[in-house]
């Protein structure tokens, strides 16, 4: 049972308002604990979640789709990757469908430096989800997509 937070939430809109600030608690931590994990690296979360979305295209993206793939404003995904490019972790390649949207490229530092946060996160990942199942995980990622989905249709920003 959740606690009301105004009168006229219904039982599962008052739920989903309990769960949504943990979200946000969890992300501050989250964020919190990237920064630690990669600082040897010489990354911060942001950072590593460029690189990240960086490495896991399937093909060289502007930083416009990045940024979509990830949630976040074009903005803000812009300043991260020009300080990444200044620091030599990435590169950026003409795009032959738009003359003004380079395509992001890792270099080989980057791919070092990803390659070092992901071989960091995985016992620390690990060592997280001891204590959970793999359903309960499951579960609680479908629930935050299906937001994410709703989110979207209702032309949120996600």
């Amino acid at each position: 049972m959740s606690k009301r937070f105004h009168p006229d939430h219904t039982p599962e809109g008052s739920a989903l308002t309990s769960l949504m600030l943990e979200i946000f608690r969890v992300n501050g931590a989250l964020l919190e604990a990237g920064d630690a994990l990669t600082r040897e690296i010489g990354l911060t979360s942001a950072r590593w979640q460029v690189l990240g979305a960086v490495a896991m295209a399937v093909e060289p993206r502007p930083v416009a789709y990045l940024a979509r793939s990830m949630g976040l404003a074009r903005q803000s995904v812009q300043r991260v990757v020009d300080d990444l490019m200044a620091e030599g972790f990435l590169a950026q390649a003409p795009n032959p469908h738009h003359k003004r949207a380079w395509l992001i490229l890792l270099t080989d530092k980057g791919r070092r430096a990803y390659d070092a946060a992901i071989d960091c996160e995985v016992p620390w990942a690990n060592r997280l989800a001891q204590g959970l199942t793999e359903t309960q995980i499951e579960t609680a990622l479908a629930v935050l997509k299906q937001l994410r989905k709703e989110l979207a249709m209702q032309g949120e920003p996600v």
